[in-house]
């Protein structure tokens, strides 16, 4: 650039001499437009010079950048040849002495500790609390507040292939073990084997516990053929997801248990174990209904009779026979705030047993059912009605014992029936109205109670019906 200058400065320099020589010599040499002419002339010379001048500056620096980048190429080749030669060096050097070259070890950092918080087992609690005001003869008090349980539940999986579950109902009066027993999942396809003591496959709401039911209390038949605690042993049993029959799903429930049950096998001494089966019919009759029906049967001996105030010892069988239905209409796109869903089951005993009063061998026959139909009207209210119907048998000698399947009494019979509306405040806490009217013949019945009830629930389970 200083070069240019210089140029510029030397031409511009020498046309104003020219010019002023010519003044001066006042020669005839052109005239001032021959001179305008020679100074932008001059000027043309002097642009060109400067692109040409330019360009050949770009050319060098490019040829200067392509110059740098390979002499890096080389240098980065000549390193990695070098590394290259080297390794091959070593390699040859751990041969040569009889040595096999070995990867470094992958470093892990973990703590066993921090996962020993997931082999804690999950707790809950499920309070159900009860206030009833009654007009009855089987009663003095007008009026009752009962915290009827307190549910402690427990649950955890033991292996990927065992789950334990456990229920103990804590009442004012005592604590007890209500279930508690491990499933084993898989053990042949679709078989799955469970050990311990449990709520029995008897029907459909004897496997729910009292705080999960549709409404205050166990059906009326169920509660007098099993009693008020509905039929829970200890044994084990096989559930059995049969293969589909088309649309039908089908499953198999088989019990074997101890014979426990203070209403049905109260004279089985020597524990003779009780069996229980349960087949299960599932279908869908539409995208929104689906149909559910089952058949229940149980068989057990008792053995010890009292014959006229002295003890016998004489084998006799008992027999439950069940059937249950089930339908439900929960629209696909409003399941959250409708549905419709009926329920019902039948009951039927037979107990064989030695007449107390000498007359010999007899047997005692009592039936009962229920039915309910209840309705979700919105995403936090239910309202539903259930109707009761229980007949015990009629027999002479009935005592204390044998009630309530039989009674003294000529053609007994009792029957309740309970509307009620439930509102579910949050998934964790619900409370419910139900007024019960129950008449009979024979047998002693509460004639009108209402109930108010306020279940709620602690932890991860919410209230989960087993």
């Amino acid at each position: 650039m200083l070069r240019i200058n210089f140029i510029l400065i030397v031409l511009v320099s020498a046309v104003f001499v020219s010019v002023a020589l010519a003044q001066e010599r006042k020669t005839d040499v052109g005239t001032i437009e021959e001179l305008n002419d020679r100074v932008l002339a001059l000027q043309q010379q002097i642009l060109e010079m400067q692109k040409r001048h330019d360009a050949e500056i770009a050319a060098l620096k490019e040829q200067i950048n392509e110059l740098a980048a390979g002499a890096g190429k080389q240098e980065k080749k000549s390193d990695i040849a070098s590394l290259r030669e080297l390794a091959k060096a070593a390699a040859s050097e751990g041969a040569a002495a009889g040595q096999e070259a070995v990867p470094a070890p992958e470093v892990t950092y973990k703590s066993g500790g921090l996962g020993l918080q997931a082999l804690n087992p999950e707790i809950s609690f499920a309070g159900d609390f009860l206030f009833s005001t009654r007009q009855d003869n089987t009663s003095d008090q007008s009026s009752n507040f009962d915290f009827r349980v307190l549910d402690i539940h427990v649950e955890s999986w033991l292996d990927p292939y065992t789950r334990f579950k456990a229920a103990i109902p804590v009442t004012e009066d005592e604590a007890k073990l209500g279930e508690g027993y491990i499933t084993l999942y898989g053990i042949t396809d679709n078989v799955n084997l469970t050990l311990g003591k449990f709520r029995q496959q008897f029907g459909v709401v004897n496997r729910w516990h009292k705080h999960a039911l549709d409404q205050v209390d166990f059906p009326l038949a169920l509660r007098q053929i099993f009693g008020e605690g509905g039929l829970n042993q200890s044994g084990l049993s096989v559930d059995w997801i049969m293969e589909p029959a088309g649309d039908v799903s089908q499953e198999l429930t088989f019990q074997v248990t101890d014979g426990s049950n203070d209403r049905v096998f109260g004279e089985n001494s020597h524990n003779r174990p009780s069996i229980l089966a349960h087949y299960k019919n599932y279908r869908d009759l539409s995208k929104d209904t689906y149909l559910e029906y089952g058949l229940s049967g149980l068989v057990g001996w008792n053995d010890e009779w009292t014959v006229s105030g002295i003890a016998q010892d004489s084998r006799k069988m008992t027999t439950v026979l069940g059937a249950d239905l089930s339908l439900l209409w929960e629209p696909t796109e409003k399941m959250r705030y409708r549905n419709i869903e009926w329920r019902s089951e039948a009951y039927l005993l037979d107990k064989r047993l030695l007449a107390p009063d000498g007359s010999g061998a007899d047997n005692i026959n009592a039936w009962g059912l229920y039915s309910y139909l209840q309705s979700k009207i919105s995403r936090t209210v239910d309202i539903g009605i259930r109707a009761d119907y229980f007949r015990p048998d009629s027999k002479g000698y009935a005592d204390s014992t044998l009630s309530p399947l039989a009674v003294t009494g000529d053609n007994p019979y009792m029957w309740q029936i309970g509307p009620y509306i439930t509102w579910w405040q949050s998934p964790f806490v619900k409370f419910r109205v139900e007024y019960n009217h129950a008449q009979g013949s024979g047998i002693d019945v509460p004639r009108d109670v209402i109930w108010l009830q306020a279940v709620f629930a602690a932890g991860p389970h919410k209230h989960e019906r087993y």
